[in-house]
């Protein structure tokens, strides 16, 4: 054998036996609520344009329904889940130990919208009418409470119909006078109809952020949540930056059927606000916080000794990734 060839295969050995010695990437787990979807973008986005790797992670996503996913996190069979802020305050009201460490949105999406004939056009107009809603939980059932509260009105001066997630199809098959649904969702594509919508904005009675990063407290002050949280920051920033991208990267993981671009065009101005622009994408408003958290308080869903401080964090957020 020639020096030359002989040196040839023995770098060849000496790259396959460094190769063999590179330890895989770990994987982490994410659970998504629902099933996969257009709100999602940023996620399938941080994923499919390798930001996780270059974190040094793989990531792994599970779709579920988020009162499914807060189990699974606390049993360690999934490291981050993303859910609403009320998951995570509740669960920790209950004793849980976990954390909302990322805003998606800077307010909650949440809105009661009705078709333009029933002439609803302020939160007092609802008295006595028939509202959907999914359910007696999350952020939407809280939403509403805090507008009625507003405007001086209690549940019993409303009548309140749970029909799970068919808003759209309830209020325009007159089913509901109203329904609480999302201006990134339900109002956008009856607007697309050319159907008439009036919308109450609910954030000035309740100023929450909306979907976000839960994790445990064990992972959330640690090197792994600033990872994920700057990848999921990278890819948010990408998504507002170039929506019609997004949507083309996202659409391989929610298909068809899970949402329009327009959906996703919507969400934009959610992911952004004053607050973000000075602290970066994800950033919690800790005022805002505090005002929501007082009213789940008031209405005894939170221990009074509590403090909103004791819900969510912002220590992983990257203040350049704005």
């Amino acid at each position: 054998m020639s020096r030359f060839l002989f040196t040839a295969v023995l770098s060849l050995g000496l790259l396959g036996a460094t190769q063999a010695q590179t330890p895989p990437l770990p994987t982490i787990h994410i659970g998504l609520g629902y099933i996969p979807n257009v709100q999602f973008t940023p996620f399938y986005v941080a994923k499919r344009l390798d930001y996780f790797k270059a974190e040094g992670l793989n990531v792994e996503y599970q779709h579920g329904y988020v009162s499914e996913l807060i189990p699974l996190l606390l049993q360690g069979k999934l490291d981050f889940v993303v859910g609403d802020p009320e998951d995570a305050i509740l669960a920790r009201s209950a004793g849980q130990p976990v954390k909302y460490i990322m805003a998606m949105y800077q307010k909650v999406p949440a809105t009661v919208f009705s078709l333009a004939s029933k002439n609803i056009r302020t939160p007092a107009d609802l008295k006595g009418k028939v509202i959907g809603i999914p359910g007696t939980f999350g952020s939407t059932y809280f939403a509403l409470g805090a507008l009625l509260d507003s405007a001086g009105l209690k549940e019993s001066d409303v009548k309140l119909a749970s029909i799970g997630f068919t808003q759209l199809e309830a209020v325009r098959g007159g089913k509901v006078d109203a329904a609480v649904g999302f201006v990134n969702n339900e109002v956008v594509n009856l607007k697309a109809a050319g159907v008439p919508v009036n919308t109450l904005d609910v954030t000035a009675a309740y100023p929450m952020v909306g979907v976000g990063i839960i994790t445990t407290d064990k992972n959330a002050q640690t090197a792994l949540a600033k990872k994920v949280v700057r990848a999921s920051q990278r890819a948010m920033r990408l998504t507002i930056n170039d929506p019609a991208q997004a949507f083309k990267i996202g659409l391989k993981d929610f298909g068809s059927g899970g949402g329009t671009l327009s959906v996703l065009q919507a969400s934009l101005p959610l992911m952004q606000s004053s607050a973000t622009k000075v602290s970066g994408l994800g950033y919690s408003d800790p005022a805002a916080w505090t005002k929501a958290v007082a009213y789940l308080q008031k209405q005894g869903k939170v221990p009074s000794s509590a403090k909103a401080s004791d819900f969510f964090s912002n220590a992983a957020i990257s203040k350049t990734l704005k």
